[in-house]
């Protein structure tokens, strides 16, 4: 099961028809998620330097280098279709302008940046200072609670890029992402039980 993220997607890329412009679900999929993935890798980081607990340092190791990996390729597609690394709202690519239809959660409906950040599994910076400053069982606990939130909130971004998209790469990335965060939340939940996390 912790080998699961090195199942990555990354393999040949399928040259897309037409290159993203930077409007596109792609574009917005590839600046936000380079947001999302950096949160999880220091959060994983800071954990596979303190737990004691090996499974939470093999999970955490898995999550760093499967996310910087996926971080380095989503950085790398907007240099190659020639567009900025930033750009447009947190989660506004998320719209399908044909129909209207909105995929960002429910919980969402704040549109101010805090609101849009928790849309997106982001922990704030008072949890990431808790969980610097925990120890032993209760940094344990909290680092699983904080990243399977973190997890929920990426696979709606998977899932509209998946519906919205039309590049083949960005698409089979999405399709991976959702499938692997997927299984890790399955994961942690299991290693709650394990450690009576309450």
């Amino acid at each position: 099961a912790f080998a699961i993220g090195r199942f990555s997607t990354f393999g040949p890329a399928d040259a897309a028809t037409t290159t993203p412009a930077t409007d596109s679900p792609e574009a917005g999929f590839a600046r936000d998620m380079q947001l999302h993935h950096a949160q999880a890798i220091d959060m994983a980081m800071t954990m596979h330097r303190k737990t004691a607990d090996e499974d939470i340092r093999l999970l955490a190791y898995d999550i760093a280098t499967t996310q910087s990996s996926q971080k380095g390729e989503f950085y790398d597609w907007l240099v190659r279709w020639g567009l900025p690394q930033a750009g447009g709202p947190l989660m506004g690519w998320m719209t399908d302008a044909s129909t209207g239809h909105d995929h960002v959660a429910p919980s969402s409906e704040a549109s101010d940046e805090a609101g849009l950040m928790a849309s997106m599994g982001m922990a704030t910076p008072e949890e990431l200072a808790a969980l610097d400053a925990a120890t032993g069982a209760e940094a344990d606990c909290l680092f699983l609670t904080l990243m399977i939130r973190h997890h929920e909130g990426a696979l709606p971004m998977a899932e509209a890029l998946v519906e919205l998209g039309h590049d083949p790469r960005a698409l089979q990335v999405a399709d991976g992402v959702a499938a692997t965060q997927s299984a890790e939340i399955d994961l942690m939940r299991a290693l709650q039980l394990r450690l009576d996390c309450s």
